[in-house]
């Protein structure tokens, strides 16, 4: 088993994506796994690895203008989160996934649950980790630096601010070899910082947390909201108060895990995800 790296075109847009095969004889959708900001589906690996092992086919694309995907400039990408759900429309019509379990985390991951309330028909089931969720939801500062004018600019210019954002969500440090692959697209190219800047600039998050707030009261497929409760940025009174509100919805706390789950603490994520996603729907 190994994760496979592969590119798609869309356009003017090339996408990077990792998957995993599944078990053609399961009959089971793929799962779509999104990252938030600002780590790349490098982040979902192990989970991928645990899904094909469940006989799962499983798809993680980096977002336009992160890990290795396109960066364009503003002139020809917005970086709004309807930008993103646009894209990401196109992306999975090319790669004829016409229903699927999605996984999201996080900021810009969050574009993932306009999705889903766009296109409700294509969702079999939602996991959310760790994502803003009400109208309660801040953007922390942490992140708030890299979209401020001229100072912004010159912080997402920095690699190591890829370090002292995974690391601060929760506190634990990120490996060496692991931090090697997220800082990679700053040392390359100052493209990376730039697309950075401006996808924050532009996270419009009273509006999509608005969105999302209002229409998932009448969502109705299941959902799993898994939280790390070491998370610094999103308290779970957010995650609490958004599966009160939306039908069919659980909520599972994941103790000693940050704002990255998939990356503190892949194996605790695995271990709430699985039953969830091979559970019969009734």
């Amino acid at each position: 088993m190994a994760v496979q790296e592969k590119i798609l075109t869309c356009g003017q847009i090339e996408w990077f994506y990792r998957m995993v095969e599944g078990d053609t004889a399961s009959n089971r959708v793929p799962v779509v796994l999104l990252h938030g900001l600002p780590a790349t589906s490098y982040s979902w690996r192990g989970i991928m690895l645990a899904l094909e092992e469940r006989g799962f086919g499983a798809i993680a694309p980096d977002w336009i203008g992160f890990g290795a995907s396109s960066k364009p400039d503003r002139r020809s990408f917005a970086y709004t989160p309807d930008a993103y759900v646009t894209a990401l429309e196109t992306f999975l019509a090319k790669l004829e996934v016409d229903r699927c379990s999605l996984v999201v985390q996080g900021f810009i991951g969050s574009a993932g649950l306009q999705y889903a309330l766009r296109h409700p028909d294509q969702i079999e089931r939602l996991i959310i980790l760790n994502s803003p969720l009400t109208s309660r939801a801040k953007l922390p500062w942490k992140m708030q630096q890299l979209g401020l004018p001229l100072a912004g600019e010159m912080f997402t210019q920095d690699p190591l601010l890829v370090d002292r954002t995974l690391e601060g969500g929760g506190g634990y440090v990120v490996k060496d070899e692991d931090l090697d692959v997220y800082r990679r697209p700053f040392l390359k190219s100052s493209d990376a910082g730039r697309a950075l800047f401006a996808a924050v600039q532009n996270l419009r998050l009273s509006q999509t947390t608005a969105e999302i707030e209002q229409g998932f009261q009448s969502w109705t497929k299941p959902v799993l909201v898994g939280w790390g409760m070491r998370d610094r940025w999103l308290p779970l009174s957010l995650a609490e108060a958004f599966v009160q509100a939306t039908p069919d919805a659980e909520l599972i706390q994941l103790p000693d895990v940050g704002h990255y789950p998939q990356i503190d603490w892949p194996d605790k994520v695995t271990e709430v995800i699985l039953p969830f996603l091979t559970r019969t729907i009734v």
